[in-house]
């Protein structure tokens, strides 16, 4: 069976499953759902764990031996898959499959692989059946507030809801680094209200962001979000073209999507057609559709522009730039009218250059 990991904690309480798959790709949710499956196990009288790295070169064969010694002797054993893949091969599905379906009783089985994806194999199908699959979701940006908040609240803190998303915005991306600015903060405050000056005196900056996340809160048109986390990557130090290759990428997207609905097809069609993945259909109809006249082929022109700078063909400035074409996917109007300020702002010569004709 699938069972949230929020629910863990009351369905170890009810007791332990011979199998148990945790998948996912937020690091600290594995970690402490797993941390937790062992330490039940432990208090269950599972003392014996061994742990053993899957790969393709893994040998099945001990695994079959170590269950097999399990039931001879009656030790029970913890028994630690670490599987990043998810993907056993041949002989490792069909002995897992084996296994699951008729699991030792000395033996609690946990098994730790990255985010599944694909069609579900049959030691998965067996799993879910006979086990228990904890699939591990990242937390995202909507959510980081609430789970920083439950968080402070599990360390006898109180918070309000300032100042939980001051702290989400100075973490996000990075769960491992929430976790341990609240720690923190829990030695620090003790049970204490916090504080906007105390939070912010105790914890750092440490926001990771990464193209993706970008693009998205652009498409979302986030428009603050969107630049904040631009001044992020520029920070980490991420080359500019890297960052326009996924803003590039996904404006070329949204112009042949845009001429295709022009032309009379369907959204359902043209998105199709462009391979845009079912998950991202909303991110780029929502873009669409607050800016159905968006000039998409300026867009991309200006983004040509912008590979010129960073190639150094031409001069100006690279990251400003950025954050225009950065602005304009978010839905903010760069045109500007025939009489430009007295005081042009640092984007000015761009926003000008990039509704040239």
């Amino acid at each position: 069976m699938k069972l949230r990991p929020e629910h863990l904690k009351s369905h170890l309480q009810q007791g332990l499953q011979a199998s148990y798959l945790v998948s996912g790709d937020e690091p600290l949710l594995v970690q402490e759902a797993s941390d937790a499956i062992r330490a039940h196990a432990r208090e269950a009288g599972f003392s014996e764990s061994q742990r053993f790295a899957v790969d393709a070169r893994f040998a099945w064969e001990n695994f079959i031996q170590l269950t097999a010694q399990s039931s001879l002797f009656a030790d029970q054993q913890l028994l630690i898959l670490d599987m990043p893949s998810g993907k056993p091969g041949t002989m490792g599905s069909k002995t897992l499959q084996t296994y699951l379906e008729n699991p030792d009783p000395n033996t609690c089985l946990l098994i730790i692989t990255g985010k599944l994806s694909g069609a579900a194999a049959g030691w998965l199908k067996a799993l879910n059946k006979h086990g228990v699959h904890l699939p591990v979701w990242p937390v995202d940006a909507k959510q980081l507030p609430g789970w920083i908040g439950n968080r402070l609240r599990e360390k006898g803190l109180t918070a309000n809801a300032d100042i939980t998303q001051l702290l989400a915005e100075r973490v996000e991306g990075n769960l491992l680094a929430a976790a341990q600015e609240i720690e923190k903060l829990a030695l620090l405050q003790s049970d204490k209200p916090l504080s906007e000056e105390a939070m912010l005196a105790a914890i750092t900056d440490s926001a990771r962001f990464n193209v993706f996340t970008l693009v998205d809160s652009a498409l979302m048109g986030e428009q603050k979000r969107a630049l904040r986390i631009l001044m992020g990557l520029k920070a980490e130090g991420l080359e500019p073209i890297l960052v326009l290759w996924a803003l590039a990428r996904e404006i070329r997207q949204l112009a042949n999507i845009s001429f295709a609905l022009s032309q009379g097809h369907s959204a359902a069609a043209a998105m199709q057609q462009e391979k845009v993945w079912d998950s991202r259909r909303p991110l780029l109809q929502q873009a669409l559709k607050r800016q159905p006249a968006t000039p998409w082929p300026d867009l991309l022109r200006y983004a040509s522009h912008i590979d010129q700078l960073v190639k150094g063909v031409v001069k100006g400035h690279v990251w400003d730039a950025l954050s225009t074409l950065t602005l304009a996917l978010a839905g903010v109007s760069v045109r500007q009218d025939n009489n430009p300020s007295p005081q042009p702002s640092p984007l000015e010569g761009e926003r000008e250059l990039f509704f040239q004709n």
